[in-house]
């Protein structure tokens, strides 16, 4: 996925403690009042303009404070214009008063991407959803890169989801990568998709999961009885080539013994019952009599 260049880096904004700037915007208001009440009764003019000079300073300074809450970021802007910053440093801070601020949180967040209804590389309909943890790392990116960075995390994690959930099967061998047998891998081309696409808007992805995946309902019954039944021949499979391995053990021990001897058609003809009957198939015949073989 391309993106285009940010010319628009996060840099550490101008400011200062706030606290005595607080102290002292309020005393100096104090006393401008003082000083245009003392004014006022004694009719002395300039008392009154030293006063209202000095409560318009004060009121200038107050404007200045800002307060940063811990992980939380204040992006600044001149004159509501250019970028002028951002202050990280939690605390009463004191900035130019001209700068406008807009609060950032950076804190850890969740997204949970809603239910989509994709097809799978092999054409099933399945449905799937995933959880994102994200945190903005750039606040100046988040802010100026794009329109509205939040909404922008929600549409490409869930363009991400639809993407990976369309190029893999749901389900499959060992020798092809899909969905459910490969969770792993998965969630982590699906960290690095979402990550690749939220890049531009300065967010840094800390997690992924898929939390939901499964067939759509109107095939989900389908593929169930698909399932078992690949399920089934398995453990046949499994068992068939157990009981064929015992019987070739017993016949090598036997014949080791002097007990029986064998011919390989013999041998062949009782591992072709010994299938018929782990198969299922009650009508056939017996090849050998197994209970000659002792006399």
């Amino acid at each position: 996925m391309e993106h285009p260049e940010s010319f628009t880096v996060e840099r550490p904004g101008h400011s200062t403690g706030g606290w005595a700037v607080a102290v002292a915007a309020l005393v100096a208001e104090l006393a401008a009042i003082g000083l245009i009440v003392w004014g006022a009764i004694e009719v002395i003019v300039p008392l009154i303009v030293v006063g209202a000079v000095l409560s318009v300073v004060a009121g200038i300074a107050l404007v200045g404070l800002v307060l940063v809450e811990p992980n939380e970021a204040r992006v600044l802007q001149l004159l509501g214009g250019s970028y002028a910053g951002t202050l990280r440093e939690p605390g009463l801070r004191w900035m130019n008063p001209l700068n406008s601020r807009l609060k950032v949180s950076t804190r850890i967040r969740n997204h949970e991407t809603g239910r989509a209804k994709v097809n799978d590389a092999d054409g099933n309909p399945i449905e799937i959803s995933a959880i994102i943890v994200w945190q903005v790392e750039d606040t100046a990116r988040a802010v100026f890169d794009v329109d509205d960075f939040e909404e922008f995390v929600e549409v490409q994690t869930e363009a991400a989801v639809r993407h990976i959930a369309g190029s893999y099967p749901y389900d499959g061998d060992r020798a092809v990568m899909s969905l459910r047998q490969n969770a792993d891998e998965i969630t982590t081309k699906l960290s690095e998709e979402v990550r690749d696409r939220v890049q531009s808007a300065g967010v840094r992805v800390i997690e992924t999961r898929i939390n939901q995946l499964a067939y759509a309902p109107e095939i989900a019954q389908a593929m169930l009885r698909r399932q078992q039944a690949g399920a089934v021949i398995a453990a046949r499979e499994q068992i068939v080539h157990g009981a064929v391995s015992m019987v070739g053990n017993a016949l090598e021990r036997l014949e080791a013994e002097h007990t029986v001897e064998l011919d390989e058609e013999r041998k062949a003809a009782m591992v072709s019952n010994l299938l018929v009957v782990l198969c299922g198939d009650q009508g056939a015949q017996p090849v050998v009599n197994t209970g000659t073989l002792y006399q």
